[in-house]
């Protein structure tokens, strides 16, 4: 028998889940994670999974893994000390930036602006110059890029990248640079703008370059560390690492191409909804993944993630693509406080974290956090992770006191009602922003909750968005695991063009995004995956021509085959423009850059199937409880969902709880057991 490996890291726990090829059984581990070395927590998962399993190590096939390594550098400002190489005349490139500033009216007098990830210090120019036409105005001088590096290596650089002006045009200066910096800068990682993003705007592929070395040392540690670790214990299998657009890459191509994976994490839990959501028979859906620390929601429409063109960590913007997922600091150890100025209950985003976390884990936390509310109204059983972890009421109930003497409340049930309403509006801001901030009615999708504390709140937003059926899914603690273990191999390539489309053939058109897809294709032949075995996908960036921002939009590969490309491409283009702004310019379009996408098949894993019922989930049953809801007290039902067959209908206020988490139904509402194993819960008169 052949096995598969999903793993997820998350702030407070990893997830691993392993899915027999053969039979699609599936086994669950969850494990406290370890901030100082994720890659601990992670052997510790697949060993306590491989043991469940009654298999050893040595039987796993292929690790799927989805990391956050390279968002927590950005996020901890402890990446590598990078030394930058431009053009003669841009050295503060990175220093002029773009003139946006985030936030309201005057908020630019407050904004305090990041701290650029390469120094000016460790910034030097070289004496070249390439014209936008690929042609050479001024030679490089090999002697004057020696003695620049030669100044970087007296100042301990750990990356090195290279940004020079026009290099997507033509890339040898840019590859030069590398070859002598291999003798000066030895055993230095060197990232090139013409292989990390090769496009226009020398802000942006500056920035995207200079982020993609700041990760790659901690990221090449980590693998390494890992895939040494995997070995030991007898894991011949292949390590794969997710990349923010959900597909797969090799370990090597991760370490390469670091950037390309800075929101691995929550593009596995996306790509996880949609294979649930397509088995309960929903193809628009919006991703409600809630966590320990942060909850990340996507909008996906026809089983399709929406994908964009930017990738956001923090204060952070880099151009790559990746799943457009938003994170608001909303989680499970979002920790509640009263400002003395305000006298006005905040919750997060300061967290608890994974250590010492909530009071109710009993390792030394005092701080009011939305689980200890949800423990207070008796919405949690006494355990968590399959018992891993022990609540403790009273600390809960303790810490929750706090907050409600602070706001003058007669009980910590008030206290704590009021923390999960505002944690559940915050996450709905972040939910509006994919929905009704992009022009889409999330009452038109089926709402996705997952994630440890997911499930608890997916009732509450459901009834906020309006968005029906809430669809948890099995093991829903574990789905950015599943994601990881049903995605497929993808790669991707680049070209600026900058052409008006009067100016363009369709032949020339055809021709640029087949050689873009032989050279990604290439790519992925080369890590093992066959030609036959690929899809190609393509889009394009458009705007109008004058426009100073483009549009990507995706080419059907059969407006290649029917010689009207480019009069489709335009019809494409303002049908979103017009969706998005509402106004058409009548003015000639402009291509910008074009990508392919090439992907591998997507992994069979046999979904789940229960027996039938007939409707009564009295055999689910464990016991009662007293829980509060809607402002007071009432008993509600205890579930074990492993007890639950297909068509059962359990009827709020009800808990449901299983290993990795647990799904509160909210009075008036119901929830009804798929055959797929999801519950689907909707307003009880629906």
């Amino acid at each position: 028998m052949s096995y598969r490996l999903g793993v997820d890291v998350g702030g407070t726990f990893t997830d691993v889940l392993l899915v027999d090829e053969d039979s699609g059984a599936t086994w669950r581990a969850k494990t406290a994670s370890t901030p100082a070395d994720q890659a601990v927590g992670v052997l510790t998962g697949i060993g306590k999974v491989c043991a469940d399993a009654g298999i050893a190590m040595g039987e796993v096939a292929q690790v799927l893994h989805g990391t956050t390594v390279a968002t927590n550098a950005i996020l901890e400002g402890k990446g590598a000390r990078v030394g930058l190489v431009t053009t003669r005349g841009f050295r503060q490139v990175l220093q002029i930036a773009r003139s946006f500033v985030p936030g309201g009216l005057a908020g630019w007098i407050i904004w305090p602006k990041p701290e650029p990830l390469a120094d000016l210090e460790d910034t030097v120019e070289v004496d070249e110059r390439i014209a936008s036409d690929g042609s050479v105005v001024r030679p490089m001088d090999d002697d004057d890029v020696r003695r620049r590096l030669e100044r970087l290596a007296g100042r301990g650089v750990q990356a090195l990248a290279v940004s020079l002006i026009n290099s997507f045009a033509d890339p040898a200066h840019e590859r030069r640079v590398a070859e002598l910096a291999a003798a000066v800068l030895p055993g230095v990682p060197v990232s090139l703008s013409s292989d990390v993003l090769p496009e226009l705007r020398e802000y942006e592929r500056t920035l995207t370059t200079v982020a993609n070395g700041y990760v790659q040392p901690q990221v090449a540690r980590y693998v390494q560390h890992l895939s040494a670790g995997l070995r030991e214990g007898g894991v011949a299998g292949e390590l794969s690492i997710l990349r923010s657009d959900g597909g797969l890459q090799s370990a090597d191509a991760a370490v390469a191409a670091p950037v390309s994976m800075l929101l691995s994490g929550p593009a596995g839990g996306v790509t996880g909804a949609v294979w649930v959501a397509e088995q309960c028979g929903h193809r628009d859906l919006i991703t409600f993944d809630m966590g320990g620390t942060s909850t990340d929601v996507a909008l996906v429409r026809d089983l399709r993630p929406r994908i964009g063109r930017e990738t956001k960590v923090g204060d952070l913007a880099v151009r790559a693509s990746s799943v457009d997922v938003r994170t608001v600091g909303a989680g499970g150890g979002s920790i509640a406080h009263v400002p003395q100025l305000t006298r006005a209950l905040r919750v997060g985003p300061q967290s608890a974290g994974a250590d010492p976390g909530p009071a109710a884990y009993g390792r030394g936390g005092t701080d009011p956090t939305v689980t200890d509310a949800n423990v207070v109204l008796g919405h949690l059983p006494s355990s968590l992770a399959g018992g891993e972890i022990t609540l403790d009421a009273e600390a809960s109930r303790a810490a929750v006191g706090k907050v409600a003497e602070a706001m003058g409340l007669e009980s910590p049930e008030a206290a704590a009602a009021g923390i999960v309403d505002i944690v559940n509006e915050n996450m709905l801001g972040g939910l509006r922003l994919v929905s009704v901030q992009q022009g889409f009615d999330p009452r038109d999708f089926a709402l996705v909750a997952f994630g440890g504390a997911g499930p608890l709140h997916a009732n509450a937003l459901g009834r906020l968005t309006g968005a029906w059926p809430v669809i948890v899914p099995p093991g829903p603690g574990l789905l950015c695991a599943l994601g990881d273990a049903t995605t497929s191999r993808r790669d991707e390539c680049a070209r600026t063009v900058l052409r008006r489309l009067g100016q363009l053939t369709d032949a020339e058109l055809v021709q640029i995004l087949r050689e873009l897809a032989d050279e990604a294709g290439q790519r992925l032949a080369d890590q093992g995956l066959a030609r036959e075995d690929q899809t190609v996908g393509y889009q394009v960036d458009v705007r109008y021509h004058g426009q100073g921002f483009e549009i990507p939009v995706s080419v059907d590969p059969s407006w290649l085959e029917g010689g009207a490309a480019l009069a489709r491409l335009g019809e494409a283009f303002d049908a979103e423009h017009d969706r998005l702004f509402s106004f058409l310019l009548d003015v000639d379009h402009e291509l910008v850059n074009a990508r392919a996408t090439v992907t591998g098949p997507r992994p069979d894993v046999a979904p789940v199937h229960l027996d039938s019922g007939d409707g009564d989930p009295a055999a689910a049953l464990v016991t009662e409880t007293r829980v509060y809801v809607d402002g007071g007290h009432t008993i509600a039902g205890v579930y074990d969902r492993e007890r639950l067959r297909a068509g059962d209908v359990v009827r709020g206020p009800a808990i449901v709880t299983e290993m990795d988490s647990t799904t509160l139904v909210l009075p008036g509402h119901a929830a009804t057991v798929h055959p797929s194993g999801s519950l689907l819960i909707e307003p009880a008169e629906g």
